[in-house]
């Protein structure tokens, strides 16, 4: 590993907040140690751990799905990545899965806020209660692809994916019980994983940080119910992204700082300032990236729900009697779900006790790139199957569909949209499978199939 060099402003910055004997512990964890691969498994999608790149792996001590990986594979080149089975995360931030357990214990409508590439949205899917509901969003619309990609694979059929900025939500009032603002950042925590983040770094990017911090926090408060949890997050190092940011959302907003249960044995660094509750992952402390971690509890009682605003399009979610009896001939929902339409002829499978908060959002207007699991869009007496039903751990009985299990060569063109051919698979629309997990779809025609992968997800190297 080439050493880094670190900003002469960064340093005094850290020198002056971190206890002096650990200046050197920390500057050379930065600068000359390596950072650790981890990935954190999908507890919808189990498959045979042989069959994973876990050998000589350890857990994650904060997250039973998470492990330390011996080395860094050819993720691109695994199925099993691409099939959900595994998510790619760095070990700090798999922090939020313990915090969710342990404050979260009833089913809650959340709100994920800033978030792709999908790693926190796709921890939550995996920790919060049975019966939840969440709402993952990124600002940016081309990276809100990217989280709607990796939410697609992951699998979990309760879920919105949006792209829309904090503010935009202000019509959702007191529609969350749980909000998670994984804010941009100065990005510090980031330094031994990327030195591009050293590149960008500057004291004036760490003085547009804070601002925008706290601009996001004030627009998205109203939207956390009375009672409800806020769990706010960087990977960052300095007070002022990070302890002062707590201290501002119990001052001026009003919250309740909450202490977290923790174990003595996974070395969390304490507070740098103040002595509000708060978990910091430190490189010289913990096996994982800087990370900043605290949750606050928004005043009143959890009872006081704003009810949903009532959408000027109510109902238009419902199919027509001909394309429901199309579709009911197609697929079985299991109990709990039942198919709205999401777009021009496309249909999802949604849990209706969460109708409400989909008309919320469709009357507020906020950018929609999924919703629910797509199940088909029909094309005159035609269904085509969406590849989200691929994919989804949502146990959907498709009538119409068969699947075919391939090998990891037959999965690697498939993934990389090329032709294949399957003269021992059934006709029409198939599911490919690997390890029983879904990749996508084909048409198979007999001596060659239409590859239906979607084409911004292929892989584009051998």
């Amino acid at each position: 590993m080439t050493q880094l060099s670190l900003p002469t402003a960064f340093i005094e910055a850290q020198k002056s907040i971190l206890p002096a004997e650990e200046w050197p512990l920390f500057e050379t964890a930065v600068t000359k140690s390596e950072a650790v691969t981890s990935i954190r498994l999908n507890p919808g999608k189990p498959v045979p751990s042989e069959v994973l790149p876990t050998e000589g792996a350890r857990t994650v001590p904060w997250c039973p799905e998470g492990r330390y990986l011996a080395e860094r594979p050819s993720f691109t080149l695994d199925p099993l990545l691409h099939a959900g089975a595994y998510y790619v995360q760095e070990a700090s931030s798999m922090f939020v899965s313990h915090v969710v357990r342990s404050l979260v214990h009833e089913p809650v409508t959340a709100l994920d806020l800033c978030a792709s590439p999908g790693g926190k949205t796709t921890a939550l899917l995996a920790s919060l209660p049975e019966g939840s509901f969440t709402v993952s969003n990124e600002i940016d619309r081309r990276r809100a692809r990217i989280l709607a990609e990796n939410v697609t694979k992951w699998g979990a059929p309760d879920v919105i994916v949006t792209a829309n900025a904090p503010a935009d939500f202000t019509p959702l009032t007191s529609a969350f019980g749980l909000i998670l603002a994984d804010a941009p950042c100065s990005g510090e925590g980031m330094f031994r994983k990327d030195p591009d983040a050293i590149r960008e770094w500057s004291p004036r990017k760490v003085d547009e940080c804070v601002n925008t911090q706290k601009k996001i926090l004030r627009d998205i408060w109203p939207c956390l119910r009375p009672g409800g949890i806020l769990i706010y997050s960087t990977c960052t190092y300095n007070t002022r992204e990070d302890e002062e940011m707590l201290a501002f959302i119990c001052d001026e907003l009003g919250a309740e700082a909450i202490e977290v249960p923790t174990d003595a044995s996974w070395h969390i660094h304490p507070p740098l300032t103040g002595n509000l509750p708060c978990y910091r992952f430190m490189p010289h402390c913990t096996e994982g990236e800087g990370l900043f971690m605290c949750a606050v509890r928004k005043a009143g009682d959890s009872g006081e729900h704003a009810s949903a605003r009532p959408s000027r399009n109510k109902g238009t979610w419902k199919p027509t009697a001909a394309q429901r009896a199309l579709l009911d001939a197609a697929f079985t929902l299991p109990k709990g779900y039942e198919t709205i339409v999401t777009g021009e002829a496309q249909f999802s499978a949604f849990p209706p006790a969460f109708l409400p908060l989909y008309e919320s959002i469709s009357a507020a207007k906020l950018y929609t790139l999924l919703t629910g699991v797509e199940l088909a869009s029909v094309k005159g007496r035609d269904l085509i199957p969406a590849h989200a039903l691929a994919l989804t751990t949502l146990p959907v009985g498709c009538k119409e569909y068969a699947s075919f299990e391939v090998d990891s060569e037959t999965a690697l063109l498939f993934l990389r949209r090329e032709a294949v051919v399957l003269p021992d698979a059934p006709m029409g629309y198939v599911r490919l499978t690997r390890q029983g997990l879904g990749l996508g779809w084909v048409k198979n025609l007999g001596r060659r199939s239409n590859n239906l992968y979607p084409s911004e997800w292929r892989i584009r190297f051998k």
